[in-house]
């Protein structure tokens, strides 16, 4: 009964004198010594060690107004709360998962020759980045302005950028929590990556999907020459957001798929017009209409005649290949140019004979 109600009385002195602010006594301004600054994670255990010595009859810890341990006794009711060493040399408690409730001063208080004396420590408690609010994926018409927002909390309060996830993107593109673009291009789309840092733990992103849709442009169309009774092709690549919806006219008439001997054939980004047995009738110009709800353009294409080889025409290109001297890597030349030739030309008189019995 009677070492409770002194232990009451110190721990009560001793809170007294913490809050009345009642200064170390001259002479023994580094008794007791507690630790400097403790600086832990959320979620972590944290020491808080007071180093006395075999002057010290009564000692406590203390936070802020409320007494946590007096000698082996806990006060509170805290069960992260407990008591880690009570010697001659040190008295130390540790808080286990500490939160950010925990942060704030704590105070080691002793008594000796009946003098309460005090010491104390600050925890701070540091707080891993966490992004709690970021703005949804967006689609804008080109030209159009927008406002991306990305909210982090922590402690200490995190760096927040904005990176544009782009090949041809460099660097940061913000550094703050705002990311505001106006009159945004096509080349403007794509993810843009928010990052939260504070390097108590590993950056936290979090991405937003922008699409900027623009009206469609002809990227590539070429005319093509094709023989009579051979296949043909037209081809009409364009880009656009959303995707472009193609049709295809010869003159005023509009070209259909199951049309016969002609194939359509769309894709997102192209499309394609296939004759499989071209005739003096399908040669003409042809129009590619490329159209999204931005709008539409067009361009024209012809298909034109080309004349097939003849088997003369093929004969005099073998005739002259093989007349020509081979000048290539490693070829050896004599001197004597004239004689050169006439062996070349003895020696290929006979293949020349086999090639006309063949072609008659």
């Amino acid at each position: 009964m009677h070492r409770s109600v002194s232990w009451a009385i110190f721990a009560g002195l001793a809170a007294f004198v913490l809050l009345q602010g009642v200064p170390v006594r001259s002479g023994d301004a580094t008794f007791p010594k507690a630790m400097d600054n403790v600086t832990v994670r959320q979620g972590e255990s944290a020491t808080l060690r007071c180093s006395v010595d075999n002057r010290v009859t009564r000692v406590a810890w203390l936070n802020r107004s409320s007494i946590l341990y007096a000698g082996n006794d806990k006060w509170c009711l805290d069960p992260r709360v407990v008591l880690l060493s009570n010697t001659k040399t040190e008295y130390s408690i540790q808080i286990q998962d500490v939160d950010v409730y925990d942060e704030g001063p704590y105070t080691c208080s002793v008594q000796t020759d009946n003098h309460p004396k005090t010491s104390r420590v600050h925890l701070i408690v540091q707080v891993s980045p966490k992004i709690v609010e970021i703005s949804s994926d967006i689609s804008i018409n080109e030209g159009g302005n927008i406002s991306l927002t990305c909210i982090a909390t922590g402690r200490p309060d995190p760096t927040i950028t904005w990176r544009h996830i782009s090949p041809k993107a460099v660097g940061f593109v913000s550094e703050d929590e705002y990311l505001e673009i106006t009159g945004i291009t096509k080349e403007q789309s794509g993810e843009y990556e928010c990052s939260a840092s504070n390097d108590v733990a590993a950056p936290v992103v979090r991405r937003v999907k922008v699409t900027v849709n623009y009206p469609p442009y002809i990227s590539d169309a070429k005319s093509t020459g094709v023989p009579v009774g051979q296949k043909g092709i037209l081809q009409c690549e364009a880009s656009a957001v959303p995707a472009a919806e193609f049709q295809w006219y010869k003159d005023d008439k509009r070209l259909v798929e199951g049309q016969k001997g002609v194939k359509v054939e769309s894709k997102a980004f192209f499309s394609r017009l296939t004759f499989f047995n071209v005739s003096e009738q399908d040669y003409g110009n042809y129009t590619c209409v490329a159209s999204n709800k931005l709008g539409n353009t067009n361009v024209s294409i012809i298909l034109y005649e080309i004349s097939e080889p003849t088997s003369s025409t093929l004969f005099q290109e073998e005739t002259t290949t093989a007349l020509t001297p081979w000048k290539g890597p490693g070829a050896v030349h004599d001197g004597n140019n004239g004689t050169s030739r006439r062996a070349g030309c003895i020696g290929l008189l006979p293949l020349l004979l086999l090639h006309l019995l063949l072609k008659f």
